[in-house]
Order: structure tokens, then sequence, then C-alpha cells
């Protein structure tokens, strides 16, 4: 293995900052308070898509799934604060970060989007919602983490998640990833290589401490409609006790299973996760 340039944390490699002269979409910047605030904009005159990854994924991993919704939306991927391009700083609480996804909306102007979120994302895509800040046109909500006060604990640990930033920090590449992540598409195992580093350690540390600490069903009762939960039929973090409680929870809900999907639900079955967020988005586009 040839590591890439070395990095300080936070520290991106030019190979990294290269790839987003590979990408069809343009760079946008927003203040949220003090944080600058980086979004990766696909354009298009279709209602606007905000796209919220998950604990350590820059905005540019997202971009296989954004590039893929252009013909009928305008995607926006936001980099989550401490990671990718945007600034760290703050406590990394759910309701920071929404206040993070109203400053987007209000700062581009975006009229009533539909939120997106995968993971931590898909958690601060209910929060948002639930703050009703920001007029939305529904939600959709890729597997989020259900753990919270009283529940069993996060499925992957802290420990695997900073000992896989401490190998991007001293330089990995995609054959490493692979060993993690062996069925992701190979372009998405080299983004994760090139751009891991990127993500702050007290961001990651901190929202993976929230994902037992910040209890998701406290909040998604109270979602409005429309709203959609994505889930992988295999997923660890989405389990079939937590969907029938969900559907219990929040009556009117839509349940969609990714088959052959595990968390990471484009990385492990891209055209059916595609799929379902389609479907999910029709009504919504309405």
């Amino acid at each position: 293995m040839t590591p890439p340039d070395r990095c300080l944390p936070r520290c991106l490699p030019q190979s990294a900052l290269a790839d987003l002269a590979d990408i069809p979409a343009t760079s946008r910047w927003v203040r949220s308070g003090d944080t600058r605030l980086h979004v990766l904009d696909y354009g298009g005159a279709g209602t606007p898509l905000l796209v919220l990854p998950g604990i350590t994924s820059p905005a540019v991993t997202m971009d296989f799934v954004a590039r893929e919704l252009t013909d009928g939306v305008r995607p926006l991927v936001l980099d989550i604060r401490g990671r990718g391009l945007s600034d760290s700083g703050g406590s990394y609480a759910l309701e920071e970060y929404a206040e993070d996804v109203e400053a987007v909306v209000t700062g581009l102007g975006l009229d009533r989007p539909v939120l997106f979120g995968h993971s931590m994302g898909a958690r601060i895509a209910a929060v948002t919602a639930v703050r009703d800040k920001v007029a939305l046109r529904g939600t959709v909500l890729g597997d989020p983490p259900m753990s919270g006060p009283g529940r069993g604990p996060y499925p992957t640990t802290l420990e695997a998640f900073l000992g896989q930033l401490a190998q991007a920090r001293r330089g990995t590449d995609a054959d490493e990833v692979a060993l993690a992540w062996p069925r992701w598409p190979r372009r998405e195992q080299e983004l994760r290589a090139r751009w891991l580093a990127s993500c702050d350690k007290e961001a990651i540390a901190a929202t993976h401490r929230g994902f037992e600490t910040e209890d998701f069903f406290s909040w998604w009762p109270s979602v409005p409609g429309p709203t959609t939960l994505l889930y992988g039929a295999e997923s660890p973090v989405v389990t079939a006790a937590g969907v029938a409680e969900a559907a219990r929870l929040r009556p009117g809900a839509v349940f969609t299973a990714i088959p052959e999907a595990g968390h990471m639900l484009f990385w492990d079955s891209t055209h059916a996760a595609l799929a379902a967020l389609r479907e999910a988005l029709r009504p919504m586009l309405t």
C-alpha cells in the first residue's frame, strides 16, 4: 500500500480534493452561527432534496446516490459539521445539527425541501421536522439508529470508528477499507479511504455518545407526514423489534425494507435502495 500525503487531523490530501473535479455539483457555503457549512448542490429545477449523511460520511461519499436522482429532484448534500469541508465545533447534539439544517434551508432559499437522511442524518432529519422551524414537503429516514437510554448499545463501537479514523489519518487505501466494508462498490471504498480523515474525532465521539443518550423514539412519534422509514432487511441498527415499535408509535408512516442490505443501505444494495428512495419521494413531489 502506498499511503497518500500524511495528514494532520481534518487535513485532506490533494488526491481527495481532486475528487471534487469529477462530481457534477457546485460547492455552496452557508453560515450557521459561527460555523461555516459546505453543501454540494447538484442543481436543476426540481424540488430540493437535502441529503444528510451518516456519522463518518462526508458529502462527497453520497455522490453516487445524489447524481442518480437529478432527473426528478435537485439534490443538495450537506457536509455535516465536523465532516468534509464544514467547520468543526459545537456540541454535536441533535438540536444543534438541526439548527445547521435550518440554516442551510434558509441560507440557500430552498423552497419546502424534502429531507433525506441516512443513519445519523436520519435522526437529524426527524428532529428538524419536529422542530418545524422551516417548511418541508416530507422526510425520508434511512436506517436511523434506534439505540438510546434504556435500549441496547449502538452495534458499532466507538473504538471501531476511531480505529478506522486512525487508519485514514496515517494513510489508507481501498484495499484496507474493503477489509471492513467488503460489499461496497470499489469507487466508494476509494472515496472512503481518501475522505474519512476529514472527519473530526470529537464529532464522531460526541455523535456516538448521542446514539446512546439521545432517544430517537422521543422525536419519532411527532415527525409530521409524509414520512417514510427505509431500513436494511439485514440491518443490526433497525431491527424487526425496532420497526414494530416505530410502526406502533407513528401510525401512517411508510416502512420499506431494502433487500440484501445491512445498515449501509446504498453501499450494500445500491439499485434496490435507490428504487426504494425514488418510490418514497414520489408522493412528496406532487
